[in-house]
């Protein structure tokens, strides 16, 4: 709970410009108060900032002071040191760009001056790229996708897509529902490309020979007669939705006539 103040003028401010002090009555900040602003059109400002971006460049408010009210002059006294402290440090930070060759400290009253050498076979400079380090998957994860399963709006369950015949899946306890979120994570989860368990050992003991980067499922190729099957369904469905596009644009203005006829 607050205790509205009175609103004065702010000289520091355009005309018109109020001032307002707000009393907090209770919380733990008790006994504190709040410092808004409003403009001659009514308009409430809590903060410097809003301020600022109110006026624009109309009221330079570098030295105001927002819960005072007034201009301050030391405030912009210790942004410009501010200012300029950033500007001096900036400038020793410069790095050296000078490219004149260093001279020997040795102690001879002749200049021996170095010799660069730019490259030799024994001294090549390599690059170590920084390596990747991937966290650690727990085996068998895939297993925790099983039972999960999308739903419409209608809290319908929907039903998951058939796998192709070449898809099989590999591991303990494995099914298809488990095998699909499997590939699907794959897919989206790694640029590499998803070819099996390309080891015949992993029927044996998955637990040893399983590769932890590919899904649970065997090797399998992807054939020209494949990629040509999944064209053909893709055209079918989309020869489909032009369809049924088309039923209901008819059916709309079919509706839509019939609206303006009865009126």
């Amino acid at each position: 709970m607050e205790k509205r103040g009175k609103r004065v003028d702010c000289p520091a401010l355009p005309p018109g410009w109020k001032k307002e002090e707000v009393i907090r009555k209770s919380g733990l900040s008790a006994g504190k108060s709040d410092v808004y602003y409003f403009s001659p059109s009514g308009k409430k400002f809590r903060s410097k900032p809003q301020l600022s971006r109110y006026l624009g460049n109309t009221v330079d408010l570098s030295s105001f002071d927002f819960r005072t009210g007034k201009m301050m002059p030391s405030k912009l006294q210790k942004n410009k040191q501010r200012l300029r402290n950033d500007s001096l440090s900036q400038n020793k930070g410069k790095p050296d760009l000078n490219t004149t060759l260093p001279i020997r400290q040795t102690a001879s009253i002749f200049k021996q001056p170095v010799t660069k050498v730019t490259n030799h076979p024994s001294n090549k400079v390599k690059s170590d790229p920084q390596r990747v380090i991937e966290q650690p998957r727990q085996l068998f994860w895939e297993k925790r996708l099983q039972g999960l399963s999308a739903s419409d709006v209608s809290e319908q369950i929907i039903k998951s897509m058939e796998l192709p015949k070449g898809l099989q899946g590999v591991g303990p306890g494995n099914n298809d529902d488990t095998l699909l979120s499997a590939v699907a994570s794959a897919l989206h989860t790694s640029s590499a490309p998803i070819t099996g368990q390309l080891s015949a050992a992993v029927e044996k003991n998955p637990a040893v020979w399983l590769n932890t980067s590919q899904p649970l499922c065997k090797a399998f190729i992807v054939t020209d007669e494949d990629i040509r099957k999944q064209e053909e369904r893709v055209q079918q469905i989309q020869l489909t939705w032009t369809r049924l596009r088309w039923t209901m644009a008819k059916k709309h203005k079919r509706q839509k006539h019939q609206v303006l006829k009865t009126e």
